[in-house]
């Protein structure tokens, strides 16, 4: 006898990262599941920004600092993403003088010290492009300009997730993109650099 559709059995939906944070606050190895879903995303955009050694720092300590205000998370988010980035631009600001030193060093040799330690090909930049010429564009823009177009550009966060992440109104991280977006593609000789993909590992 063959079993009919309805004898199937019903797979779980993965539970939403609101649900995640909301029981983890009273069985805290649940947290452990958010982190296994986006510690290599955030990993990704962080060690593109100050290298890979730097990043796994980084990432522990925010899914560390998510994890002790994980009882002030609001539950109606269902996706985690945007606060765990937010978390992570703030540490990064704390670094801004070390990603700003790395940029600076790539446009004056072109030698990329995060591809390098990453031990990868970085396709970043069409033919039209250099990396020097990017690393230098990015390291003239303002902080906020920078994190907004690279949350949008590397960690393909939407407009208002950025918003969301960096605590700002949406109408600012427009403002902050083209801003950014024009800066960036004069130095590139037009091209947009938001459009700019990482190549595959």
């Amino acid at each position: 006898m063959t079993a009919s559709p309805r004898d199937a059995p019903t797979v779980a939906a993965p539970e939403d990262d609101a649900s995640l944070i909301e029981r983890s606050r009273d069985e805290p190895e649940v947290f452990a599941v958010l982190y296994d879903r986006h510690a290599p995303s955030i990993h990704r955009y962080v060690a593109r920004r100050l290298g890979d050694q730097a990043a796994d720092d980084l990432v522990a300590e925010t899914f560390l600092a998510a994890f002790r205000q994980r009882r002030r998370y609001d539950p109606g988010r269902s996706d985690a993403r945007p606060w765990l980035y937010g978390i992570a631009a703030n540490l990064i600001g704390k670094q801004r003088r070390s990603e700003t030193r790395m940029l600076r060093a790539l446009a004056r040799t072109g030698v990329d010290p995060v591809a390098d330690s990453m031990d990868r090909v970085d396709a970043r930049l069409s033919a039209a492009a250099s990396a020097r010429d990017l690393a230098g564009a990015l390291a003239r823009l303002s902080p906020g300009d920078r994190d907004v177009l690279l949350l949008i550009a590397w960690a393909d966060l939407s407009y208002e997730q950025v918003a969301e992440a960096l605590s700002i109104p949406v109408g600012t991280v427009r403002s902050r993109l083209n801003r950014a977006r024009r800066k960036v593609r004069e130095a590139l000789g037009g091209i947009d650099p938001t459009q700019v993909q990482e190549g595959t590992e």
